[in-house]
Formats: C-alpha cells, structure tokens, sequence
C-alpha cells in the first residue's frame, strides 16, 4: 500500500510539471508572436512620419545604397540611369607627368609606323618575303624610334624619359624591341645594301632574277612527261644552286631567300623527281670511295711496315748468338 501511495504521488507530480511546460511553451509563443505584431506596427509608423521629409542629401544617400543591391540583370539599365559612377582612371595628371604636344606626335608616329610594319610583316609570312618587301616600313619605324629615344624637339626637348622609361615596364622600347628581335633572326640586313638598308643588295637582286626564270620553266614545262621538265630547267635550277652555295658561304643570306630555295628544292625533287646525271656525281662518288679505303690503307701499310722492321732486327740476334755458341763447342771440343 505504501509503494502504490508513493507511486501516485509521483505520477500525479509528473502529470502536473508536463502541464506546467505545455502552458509555458504555449505562453512563449504567444509571447513572440505579440512581439513580432508590436515591431511590425512600430516599423509602419515610422516609414510614415519621415517619409515626407527624407530630401537633399539625404535622397542622395538611399539611392547610392538602393544600387549597390540592385540586380545583375539590371546593371546595364542602372548604368545607363546614371547610378554608377566611372571606374576609368582620370585623364587629367599632374602638370610636372603630362606627356608634351610634341612628344605626344611623335608616340602617334610611332603607333601608325609600328601598325604599318607588322600589317606588311603578316601579309608576307607565308611565303616569307617579308625582307625584300618590308625593309622600307622597319626602316621608317627605326627612325621614329631613334628621334623617340635620342632625338630633341623644339626648346632643345628629348621624349626618352617621358615616353620609354616613365614606366616599369616599358612599354615602347618592348614593342620596339620584339620586332627588332625578329628582323635579327631573319638576318634581314643580310639581303640589304649597307650601312643604310634602304634597297636590296645586288647579289638578292640577281638570286631574284634566277629565281624567277627557274619558276617560269617550271611553270613551261609543267604538263605532260617531266622528263623534259628536268631536261630544260636543269641549267637555271644549277646556277640558282650554286649561287645560293656562293651566298651561304658569305653569309648574305636572309630568311627570304632561304625560304626561297627550300621550295625550289622541294618542286624540283620531289615534285617533279629531277636529279642530276650520275657523271656529273662521278667526281663526288670517287672521292667518297678513296675517303672510305683511307683507313684500310694507314692499317695494311702499318702492319707490313711493322712485320718487316720485326725481321730485321731479331734475324742478326739469333745468327750471333748460334755464331758464339759454335765457338765455345769447338773450343771445348
């Protein structure tokens, strides 16, 4: 009877707690929810009573803060309305770094130059004849970068530090420098008359020349059997060959002409498979054969060489040495 009392007793006191929670849990909610209706109300009165008087600086303010959450696909029309403000740096600097009117002539100078220069460079890169066709337009950019970096204006004025070192990177002695780097791989001041290079070289010239009257041949003989195609164009393809051999030796070749004769070489013997005559490789075949037989010759030549020498100097030994040992028998004896 006593563990059923205590038994009720406590089940009636957890009976009573859960009641206890359930209504301060639904005291709670109601708590929020009237707080939540009071700041709602209290929100609304405020928007209404300084509606009327926001102005000025004020209307300027909420609209800056009104584009920074506009979104993406409005900033386009956002920008056309006039809420962002220009990121572009200010074309306006202090008066000791503004540029010169006269060096600003020359920079412009030096951009059409440089634009004229690699038009014509792409135009003959394929096949390459940008040395015969360009040097006149390097020749100009060379001179405006001259007067850029060397030369003086009007009141005794040089543009050098304003225009090539006024930067870390230097943006126009690189441009300058790229290209000039390239026509120095060419070794296109091979192909020009010195010092000035201002016209082609006479040996180019003549190399043009023979160029041209191999590929009027080939173009003649063409169609039908090549046979005739290598019989009639032999001779102006022989002079080309050894004029550009003559010209590899003095090293006044370009990348034009090199270019040049690798396609003639190309068309004439694998296009249309010409060579030249075995006598005429006679020459070269002897000499390649007395080169191979040399070392058979030094080997063979040492060897007899040494077999004799090895005869002469044993032989005399042993017939002194029997000479002595008769003597001795004959004494003892």
């Amino acid at each position: 009877m006593v563990w059923k009392s205590v038994i009720n007793t406590v089940y009636e006191c957890l009976s009573a707690l859960h009641t206890c929670l359930k209504m301060g849990y639904l005291t709670l909610v109601l708590a929020f929810f009237v707080l939540g209706i009071v700041q709602i109300s209290t929100t609304k009165g405020d928007t209404s009573m300084t509606g009327p008087e926001v102005s000025g600086e004020d209307d300027f303010m909420s609209k800056s803060a009104a584009h920074f959450v506009l979104p993406v696909s409005s900033a386009s029309e956002a920008h056309k309305s006039g809420y962002f403000f220009s990121l572009s740096l200010s074309s306006s600097f202090p008066e000791d770094l503004e540029v010169s009117d006269y060096c600003l002539t020359l920079l412009r100078i030096f951009g059409e130059r440089y634009v004229t220069y690699v038009n014509c460079s792409v135009s003959y890169a394929r096949p390459v004849k940008m040395c015969e066709k360009c040097y006149i337009n390097y020749s100009d950019l060379k001179d405006i970068f001259n007067n850029i970096s060397s030369g003086t204006g009007s009141g005794n004025e040089s543009c050098y530090n304003s225009l090539v070192r006024s930067d870390r990177l230097m943006l126009v002695y690189m441009l300058y420098s790229s290209l000039k780097d390239i026509w120095s791989v060419a070794s296109c001041s091979n192909c020009l008359m010195k010092p000035n290079e201002t016209a082609l070289s006479n040996d180019t010239l003549y190399f043009l020349t023979l160029l041209n009257v191999s590929f009027s041949c080939f173009e003649t003989h063409q169609q039908g059997n090549h046979s005739e195609l290598c019989k009639e164009c032999k001779a102006p393809y022989q002079r080309l060959s050894e004029l550009y051999s003559g010209m590899e030796k003095n090293h006044t070749l370009c990348i034009d002409l090199e270019d040049a004769m690798n396609v003639t070489r190309r068309l004439w013997s694998k296009k249309y498979e010409c060579s030249f005559p075995l006598e005429e490789n006679v020459p070269v075949i002897a000499v390649s054969g007395f080169m191979l037989f040399l070392p058979i010759i030094f080997y063979l030549s040492s060897f007899l060489h040494s077999e004799q020498k090895k005869r002469k100097l044993i032989h005399p030994k042993r017939a002194k040495s029997n000479h002595s040992l008769m003597n001795i028998q004959d004494k003892f004896s």
